[in-house]
């Protein structure tokens, strides 16, 4: 089996190139509805969390918007959320990867990959890039988001430039979506023929 890691930066086009790799029939393990899941049925995930940050529960699922409050957008806050939520998440996809062991191919898709050094544990990375205009129109676009929880949102990721110089792969998602298409088909092309070459 090869991992590869998807990521790339708000706005960048990463949830319809995941979907792409799905519709070939790649397996996808999706760090965001992990957590979504986490967030509902980890009982011990919810109880750290309550410790941590007090009453985030709501119907006993970790209430997303108590938790951004009690966060109150402070850097240490986010940093002992990630303290509590990366280990599971990593776990979930470990399991994930077990599961689907026989596929030549598995892609996981992980908004902050390299922020949070998954690229150390998966094979290769694909980064889905577009230039800034295209994706802060994308952006801005979505009811509720402002300028400024926009800029929040970026200062939280690694610069698009960063990401695209450390990747193994990019797809410009700029292009149109037959030309994004054809680029999913042909990396997966590519990697799943290393397999058939000999080491």
């Amino acid at each position: 089996m090869i991992t590869l890691g998807l990521t790339g930066s708000i706005g960048m086009g990463k949830s319809t190139i995941a979907a792409m790799f799905a519709d070939e029939g790649v397996p996808v393990w999706d760090a965001d509805l992990a957590v979504h899941r986490l967030y509902a049925e980890s009982e011990p995930l919810k109880a750290k969390l309550v410790e941590t940050f007090g009453d985030v529960l709501t119907d006993g699922v970790v209430d997303r918007v108590k938790l951004s409050a009690a966060l109150k957008g402070e850097a240490a806050s986010f940093e002992k959320l990630d303290a509590i939520v990366h280990p599971a998440t990593v776990a979930d996809r470990n399991r994930y990867l077990a599961e689907h062991a026989d596929a030549p191919l598995v892609v996981a898709d992980i908004p902050l990959l390299y922020e949070t050094g998954a690229e150390a544990s998966l094979d290769k990375v694909v980064v889905v890039s577009a230039p800034a205009d295209v994706q802060a129109a994308r952006v801005l676009a979505r009811a509720g988001m402002t300028e400024a929880k926009f800029e929040a949102i970026l200062a939280r990721q690694m610069p698009d430039a960063e990401k695209r110089a450390r990747a193994d792969f990019i797809i410009d998602t700029s292009k149109s979506l037959d030309d994004c298409r054809d680029a999913v088909r042909l990396l997966i092309e590519k990697l799943t023929s290393l397999q058939d070459t000999p080491a």
